[in-house]
């Protein structure tokens, strides 16, 4: 407790925080120098990197939605297992010891998200021990960030707006944060945080890693090399450019469970198609989407001076290059123009949310969840 104490008084802090979301690959490292908290945060990052799923384990999180209450709980803990060796080869590469880190920042991995609808609570579930994970660093975590801003009827997600206010804000400029997860979503950073608002986009890698797994027992498709070979089918297309989530307004979010393999089901059984081509379908579709999104909700009330891409979906080339071309003239970018590798942004902004929690202070955006107010997000777990 008196450890606790010590951070809570500290002006600057090291956070490392941890990221695993829709995609099931891995785990994503940051360590970050935090200093001073809310809006006059200043964050620069020291280390980041990536510690990859082992294929059985990843198969088993993918399948996680089905599976009983005992695997999950067996899987809780063998993430937290996971999560800190994640932390501590994180901490051995960036050359500190876990005496450096304050504070360490846990997102874990999803296993369900449900929003809220009409008027049904929303709920979700991210496991990985916080537990294991103190005990193993000897570090304090935050964890278990969604839940707070559901209790109060919001969708817990996006969460990173707040994080994406902090790293990208600038006088008189209007940019949109767009990360390619599982699930694509988006920050409208506007110069004043009242403004600013997100929300999930649609699928990002999911669709495209999903039928990549099952078509070509790969991961993903590297720089889109499967998609350019293919050519889109346009039927397939225009039907799921129909799907009921893209005319939802704002506050929205969604998961694997609409933009996951029963999808990829569903369309594979409908009709014959070359894997080439469905894989081509998926990316194009992913691209139209989060074009789509910004032409509905976006684009007709801000002038965008720039669209900074993160997230996995910004290493596929192919990807890139079709939004690009979607929305010239506006400047397409990743993250690492601003300092930001894309591969450790969202466990940045993890970081950040946890030095907020660690301050007392809330970092929900309401007017982007539809939370019925602020929340300080996450619970604190001692070694």
């Amino acid at each position: 407790m008196k450890r606790l104490l010590n951070i809570y008084n500290k002006s600057s802090r090291i956070v490392l925080g941890l990221m695993s979301g829709t995609s099931h690959d891995g785990v994503d490292a940051a360590i970050a120098k935090i200093t001073r908290s809310s809006l006059d945060s200043k964050v620069r990052l020291i280390h980041h990197e990536h510690s990859s799923y082992p294929s059985t384990l990843k198969n088993r999180i993918a399948a996680a939605s089905d599976s009983k209450a005992s695997d999950i709980c067996m899987m809780n803990f063998e993430i937290g297992d996971f999560f800190a060796k994640a932390a501590l080869s994180c901490i051995s590469g960036s050359g500190l010891s876990s005496g450096d880190i304050d504070l360490i920042a846990s997102h874990g991995q999803t296993i369900y998200h449900s929003p809220p609808e009409l008027n049904r609570r929303g709920f979700t579930l991210q496991i990985g021990e916080s537990s294991i994970i103190a005990y193993k660093t000897g570090i304090p975590v935050v964890s278990d960030f969604r839940p707070a801003d559901m209790a109060r009827n919001g969708h817990g997600a996006p969460l990173v707006p707040f994080a994406d206010y902090i790293l990208f804000h600038k006088k008189g400029k209007v940019r949109a944060a767009q990360n390619i997860g599982g699930i694509a979503n988006v920050t409208v950073v506007t110069p004043g945080i009242n403004e600013v608002f997100a929300f999930d986009t649609g699928p990002g890698n999911s669709l495209i890693n999903g039928a990549m797994h099952l078509l070509f027992k790969k991961s993903y498709d590297k720089n889109g090399m499967i998609a350019r070979s293919g050519e889109p089918d346009s039927s397939i297309l225009k039907e799921l450019m129909a799907h009921p989530y893209f005319s939802k307004k704002p506050p929205k979010s969604t998961g694997r469970e609409t933009f996951g393999l029963n999808l990829i089901n569903t369309i594979a059984s409908r009709k014959r198609i070359r894997p080439e081509d469905l894989i081509a379908t998926l990316t194009y579709f992913t691209a139209l989407s989060i074009k789509n999104a910004y032409d509905r909700f976006i684009l007709k009330k801000y002038k965008l001076s720039e669209i900074i891409l993160s997230g996995g979906g910004s290493r596929n080339s192919y990807l890139v290059s079709l939004l690009k071309e979607l929305f010239n003239p506006i400047l397409v970018a990743t993250s690492d123009s601003y300092g930001i590798p894309a591969m450790a942004k969202e466990a940045l902004c993890f970081a950040i949310l946890a030095n907020e929690t660690i301050s007392g202070r809330p970092s929900n955006l309401p007017q982007v969840t539809g939370a019925s107010g602020s929340a300080i997000l996450g619970k604190i777990t001692l070694h």
